[in-house]
């Protein structure tokens, strides 16, 4: 099975058990210890499933978050890549009737078309060549808990029909089976897209999208949360110090006014890793504007974009720079094909056609890394 298309979590087992306190072994963070030396403006919650909500538009998404979980029907959560989705997943899950079943994400992306029945449904042995034994699906391995299908819409359209008939049905049969298997727990979805303007373009089935729309979370991104900003900062500050051996970093002022003023294209997942950098980078005990590598909204990353835009040659073709544009967005995101086509602001889809167009031409394209999307 391929392990770059899923995680598998169950809560007391594979990874230890929720909480709805902070932690203090070594690796983990005593927040409250950490707040003394850079006390935030509200105190963050720290709620289960880890997730750290401090500025109010997040806490009001809690108080959803809360009602959703209290009922079992599909959920839809929207919102940038790296804003936090799989996060309040997790904290649906803990927060549910659910919550002592599995958790089972499943990287759409990751799972090719041609494998999505045999991975989420299953299969029965001599089902086709290979299948020499059993093997439950994801579905099946969620039941009485919770199943994420994370970028949902990146599902093509023939396996979004099956998929939707799941949903219904709440029934599975494995390939090769003769009976079905009941499905008992909850289905979360998330996408980075806007799923109802894939629907206006054909590229997600509108039956579909109401099925998993019944309850609907929409996850501002980071720099719509300045609040967060502040917490996540300080969380991450004191984890990366644990993490590197040292002493309790103090973030000043001037680094604070330069991370709110960030734009975290990659938001929490960004703020995470500017974060590790400046720490190991740091000389002091006192993380500075300077040591965290950008200079303000756009900063260091608009000029680069803007040096190479500029670097193209005059005399090319519009196919051309079209090609080079692609092939540099591949690279930048080191192959992962989700988030260049959201950084290209085109369908997963799309770009995989035009992946295949270059290869057809001879055009070299850079494969991803183990674990990312393809």
């Amino acid at each position: 099975m391929n392990n770059a298309a899923f995680r598998r979590d169950q809560f007391g087992s594979t990874t230890s058990n929720v909480s709805a306190q902070p932690v203090t072994s070594a690796g983990y963070v005593d927040y409250a210890k950490a707040k003394q030396a850079n006390p935030p403006a509200l105190d963050p919650v720290v709620c289960d499933g880890g997730w750290l909500v401090a500025d109010p538009v997040m806490r009001r998404i809690k108080e959803i978050a809360d009602q959703i979980a209290a009922v079992n029907l599909p959920v839809l959560i929207t919102g940038e890549s790296g804003s936090g989705k799989e996060t309040i997943a997790r904290y649906i899950h803990a927060r549910s009737v659910f919550s002592s079943g599995p958790f089972v994400a499943v990287n759409s992306s990751a799972i090719p078309s041609a494998m999505f029945e045999s991975e989420l449904f299953g299969f029965e042995k001599g089902a086709f060549t290979g299948a020499v034994a059993d093997r439950i699906g994801l579905l099946e391995s969620a039941n009485n808990g919770t199943l994420l299908l994370d970028e949902v819409t990146n599902i093509d359209g023939g396996n979004q029909a099956k998929l939707l008939r799941v949903i219904e049905e709440r029934k599975v049969r494995r390939l090769g089976g003769n009976s079905d298997v009941s499905l008992n727990g909850r289905i979360i979805a998330t996408s980075n897209v806007d799923p109802m303007a894939m629907v206006a373009k054909g590229e997600f089935r509108q039956d579909l999208y109401y099925r998993l729309y019944v309850l609907h979370i929409e996850v501002p991104a980071l720099r719509q949360r300045p609040a967060d900003i502040d917490a996540l900062a300080l969380y991450f500050a004191e984890k990366e110090s644990i993490s590197a051996g040292r002493t309790q970093l103090r973030i000043s002022d001037d680094a604070k006014k330069a991370l709110r003023a960030y734009s975290w294209p990659g938001n929490v997942r960004e703020l995470q890793n500017v974060i590790k950098r400046a720490v190991v980078g740091c000389t002091s005990d006192i993380l500075e504007a300077a040591d965290l590598g950008f200079e303000g909204v756009g900063g260091r990353q608009a000029r680069e974009d803007l040096a190479w835009i500029d670097a193209l040659p005059v005399g090319r073709t519009l196919q051309q720079v079209e090609t080079q544009f692609i092939l540099r967005t591949l690279e930048h995101h080191q192959g992962n094909r989700t988030h260049a086509a959201k950084t290209l602001a085109i369908s997963l889809r799309t770009l995989r056609n035009k992946i295949n167009e270059f290869s057809a031409e001879g055009i070299d394209v850079i494969a991803p890394l183990t674990g990312r999307a393809s």
